[in-house]
């Protein structure tokens, strides 16, 4: 069987399976790597490797053995200088060796978009011991947010408003860092009206932006997203020249989630991943090409259209409440029956659960944007997770 280029995913969650989905259909063969078995773009795709990507020998042993046209990271966890050993080398790092570089460390993006562009960003300090947090936290004022320089979907960042937290801050930042470097962000709480993603499309013929999208968090994780995000075109405008000089800075092609946060029309870099976002789930229903199918045609440098907006559209989660080894879903066809708009599902099929994990996600459309956040969380909680007796 023939196939029109050949990729070698780096992490393979829900994320990565949608790109998966997308990238088959235009033809692609694509190897799933991940730490674990069965992970959820290993259920898609036609070939799979187990190992942890922070092992620079088995890394570079997954590329001699397949020779990618493109190796796609979808993870943090990446020993990054490898990708840059196998760019200088001719293989196609995507979006570029020095994205994954300069974006899977919180610190290395701060300092492109801060001190290389001058862009606007809050206040921050480093810390590599609790005496610098300390230190940071005066410079940053309280409250202010810690977070690890590596990690993925919110997790270790925490708010602190008192002095007193700031030990217990650094504990759990540094217990849920990825990676080997015991790093930190003390940065500025800003004072925002809200904060969206903006995604980014950098393709052989310039850049595309999708609809802005609205999300919100709890610990420091994404709950639930709606686009279009209520902002004015001014807001707009600021927000996309940003995004357009940190991806072109960056180089390379893809999808770009860039973060904001709002205040009034002033908008301040928050972060940026070189790669599908989990807020851009709502795309799956809210436009003509999804994020995952932008992604794909900017890596393969395929024609993008102009994109159709299908109106008003929101994501909201699925978690589980537990660890355990399997799992079972309940309610979908009541969830796909909520009424008041279109509903769809997607689960994930992770092989395992623990608290907070993301196991699906529901998406609504509807006549405004806060009929569909409301449909799709509605959607969203009638789906049950049952588990094996402990």
């Amino acid at each position: 069987m023939a196939f029109t280029e050949t990729i070698l995913l780096l992490g393979s969650g829900e994320l990565g399976r949608e790109f998966v989905i997308s990238a088959k259909r235009l033809g692609c063969y694509v190897i799933a790597c991940d730490s674990y078995d069965d992970a959820p773009a290993m259920q898609v795709a036609d070939a799979r490797e187990i190992f942890s990507m922070l092992d620079a020998d088995l890394l570079r042993a997954a590329v001699a053995k397949h020779r990618p046209d493109f190796v796609v990271p979808e993870v943090e966890a990446i020993r990054t200088e490898v990708l840059a050993e196998l760019e200088a080398a001719g293989t196609t790092i995507v979006p570029s060796a020095r994205a994954t570089m300069m974006t899977m460390n919180r610190d290395g993006i701060r300092e492109v978009a801060a001190v290389e562009l001058g862009l606007r960003t809050s206040r921050y300090r480093y810390a590599e011991t609790l005496d610098e947090v300390r230190a940071g936290a005066a410079h940053t004022g309280l409250p202010c947010v810690i977070k690890p320089v590596m990690s993925s979907s919110g997790k270790g960042q925490s708010t602190v408003r008192s002095e007193a937290e700031l030990e217990a801050a650094w504990d759990y930042a540094v217990a849920n860092m990825r990676g080997d470097r015991a790093r930190v962000i003390v940065e500025e709480f800003v004072d925002f009206d809200y904060e969206i993603t903006l995604l980014t499309v950098r393709t052989r013929d310039g850049v595309v932006f999708c609809p802005p999208i609205g999300h919100r968090q709890e610990r420091g994780d994404y709950q639930e997203s709606w686009q279009p995000a209520a902002m004015s075109e001014q807001a707009i405008a600021n927000a996309q020249d940003m995004a357009r000089k940190v991806v072109d800075d960056l180089g390379g092609y893809g999808l770009f989630g860039v973060e904001f946060f709002v205040k009034d029309d002033e908008v301040i870099f928050s972060e940026l991943s070189p790669r599908p976002h989990d807020t851009g789930m709502v795309t799956l229903i809210s436009q003509s090409l999804s994020e995952f199918d932008l992604h794909a045609r900017a890596i393969l440098g395929l024609p993008i259209p102009t994109l159709t907006s299908y109106g008003p559209s929101a994501s909201a989660v699925i978690l589980a409440d537990r660890a355990s080894e399997t799992v079972r879903y309940d309610g979908i066809a009541e969830a796909l029956a909520t009424p008041g708009g279109e509903v769809d599902v997607r689960i994930f099929a992770k092989p395992t659960t623990r608290p907070y994990r993301r196991m699906g996600v529901a998406l609504a459309r509807a006549a405004t944007t806060d009929d569909a956040r409301r449909i799709a969380a509605e959607a969203a909680s009638k789906v049950r997770l049952s588990y094996d007796p402990a």
